[in-house]
């Protein structure tokens, strides 16, 4: 995974640099904001930009059993903040330890000391430091105290304030579009393909199916239109190219056949000969279709089945 991993890997002669810190979950439009405006003033100062996140989520630490569903990992994370244009992502472990620490030890030991910041750009309802006792006048104090320039950011969209737990919510329920109007880009799930129940070839729709890491936020369970695009990851190229393909995507149990634990499966429009298995795959989901339904035999599943994959092709393209 490209990026820093804690604090120890920054190179020892990093010079000053502008800093934008968040969780970063999803980084949605909000975040994209912070970055842009990292980067710009990095370039006004003739600086590199660097941005800090976190992992695990700082919940799953402060709130021991919280663990909101993850919208992107922190390979992905630092995928989307370098195409933004930050130099380098620097992903924090956050710790016990770390939690405990006050705003005042926070700036030092890694704004200060190790990062040399110039500049910080936060969001506008930026907290950090034990029991979240700083904010962003806690952070421009010490800021005009430590030499560096301090902006905050807001992060509301047309109407509300974005939020990764709003993006959560949107997905938890299904509305993979109104996710995907608050990220700026669709909501996506990644996995290795893994051997299912090959029910789908046998129906002439030959699905992969996709294994999340652990609490991956997986839209609610129904049947969308969207994208499957073979990934990179680490040194190992992507098959296919990196190929992506309009797609057909079923998130579910599926009803008809009883005794199937829930999974994302996702067929790849009128691709019936592709080898998958053991592929890191990417699913983005571009609208909801329909939900699960119980298919009284076999020819009113393939029907229903062949519909949904027009409704896909006219929404995702092929």
């Amino acid at each position: 995974m490209r990026g820093w991993r804690g604090l120890g890997d920054v190179p020892d002669d990093w010079g000053r640099s502008v800093v934008t810190i968040g969780v970063f979950d999803g980084v949605h439009r909000g975040h994209r904001r912070m970055a842009e405006r990292a980067v710009a003033l990095a370039r006004e100062l003739g600086v590199p930009s660097v941005a800090v996140t976190f992992d695990p989520h700082p919940d799953e630490v402060i709130r021991p059993g919280s663990r909101p569903p993850r919208l992107t990992s922190p390979r992905r994370r630092i995928e989307l903040l370098t195409e933004l244009g930050v130099d380098e992502v620097c992903v924090l472990p956050f710790t016990v330890d770390f939690s405990q620490l006050t705003p005042e030890e926070f700036v030092r030991g890694v704004l200060v000391d190790r990062l040399h910041a110039a500049g910080v750009v936060v969001g506008e309802n930026f907290r950090f430091g034990y029991k979240a006792a700083g904010d962003f006048e806690t952070l421009r104090t010490l800021g005009e105290e430590h030499d560096f320039v301090t902006e905050a950011v807001s992060l509301a969209g047309d109407a509300d304030v974005i939020s990764s737990s709003l993006i959560r919510d949107l997905v938890a329920a299904g509305d993979v579009a109104g996710a995907a109007a608050a990220l700026g880009r669709p909501h996506r799930v990644e996995g290795v393909v893994v051997r299912g129940y090959q029910r789908g070839r046998v129906l002439g729709f030959p699905t992969a199916n996709v294994e999340p890491p652990e609490q991956t936020a997986i839209p609610a369970d129904g049947v969308y239109a969207g994208w499957l695009e073979c990934v990179t990851v680490g040194n190992r190229p992507a098959p296919y190219g990196g190929c992506r393909w309009p797609a057909a995507i079923s998130v579910g149990t599926n009803p008809t056949f009883e005794g199937v634990p829930r999974t994302v499966e996702a067929y790849a429009l009128d691709h019936d000969d592709l080898d998958l298995y053991g592929v890191h795959v990417a699913v983005d989901f571009a609208a909801y279709l329909r939900g699960n339904l119980r298919f009284e035999s076999i020819d009113a599943l393939v029907a229903q089945i062949r519909r949904d994959v027009d409704d896909a092709r006219g929404i995702a393209g092929g």
